[in-house]
């Protein structure tokens, strides 16, 4: 889960004061996420902003991903995207063994189109089992060039397993869309995940300087990526409020299946 920094944080990276930071974030020139009452600002974001000003030259190549996770490329996407070649990813078997995997993906289908999100469910690992319901054209953008793309995903999805919070809560991603996630709890046992995001934050799109950075990140070509940057998910408050508690339903629901599952047994 990407790191939120404070006004202060971010004066300290940047060395400028408050009133140029609001500045910044009031023309669109610097990202940021409101809080409540106060600016957040995601630690790559912000990162990737001031690396873009501070290099004028050709840019390095972005770092090689972990490995595991480079591996994690399209096949999660629906079959739309034929030009994206399917990976290999070693998942873990165990729940795609307590799921019915074809009824678990018209489930999840339904729901992302109905609350207009995208959802996938992963093991407690961030490692995929189903197909990536509901991508946004911006998403695909991202994704369908870039086998690392998806793998920053499945580390972001990582980190969201381990958080400390136990319902659902927005994040930012690698991708500086709102994310969150659901616990599958069967029984004491954690099983899996249901992972709801690709939504637009208040601020978006991003400004330019952003966007190029998003492409460098992820090794998409910055056109294919600037002309779909508004065709994202976005929901009203209302909408984010209902998302929140739809997607522990979900889960919930995946849950009482596995458990009904295990009793036929």
């Amino acid at each position: 889960m990407t790191e939120l920094l404070t006004t202060r944080q971010v004066q300290a990276l940047l060395h400028v004061d408050r009133t140029t930071i609001y500045r910044m974030v009031e023309s669109g020139e610097l990202p940021a996420l409101r809080v409540g009452k106060q600016w957040r600002f995601a630690r790559g974001q912000v990162e990737a902003w001031l690396q873009a000003r501070q290099a004028p030259g050709p840019q390095a190549a972005p770092p090689a991903p972990d490995a595991a996770a480079v591996q994690a490329t399209s096949r999660y996407l629906p079959a739309a995207s034929p030009a994206i070649e399917p990976p290999v990813l070693p998942t873990s078997s165990g729940l795609r063994e307590l799921l019915a995997m074809s009824g678990t993906q018209l489930i999840q289908d339904a729901f992302a189109d109905a609350l207009g999100v995208m959802i996938v469910i992963t093991d407690m690992d961030g490692r995929p089992v189903t197909r990536i319901s509901n991508p946004s054209p911006f998403f695909r953008a991202l994704a369908a060039r870039s086998a690392g793309a998806v793998g920053q995903c499945v580390a972001t999805w990582q980190q969201l397993a381990n958080g400390p919070a136990l319902e659902p809560r927005w994040a930012l991603n690698e991708m500086g869309l709102l994310c969150t996630r659901a616990l599958i709890r069967v029984g004491s046992e954690l099983q899996g995940m249901v992972m709801l995001g690709g939504l637009a934050p208040e601020d978006w799109p991003p400004p330019a300087e952003q966007i190029a950075a998003l492409a460098r990140q992820f090794a998409a070509e910055p056109p294919v990526v600037a002309a779909q940057v508004n065709a994202v998910h976005r929901l009203d408050e209302a909408g984010m409020a209902r998302a929140l508690r739809a997607v522990q339903r979900i889960a919930d629901v995946l849950a009482h299946l596995i458990e009904d599952r295990r009793k036929a047994e």
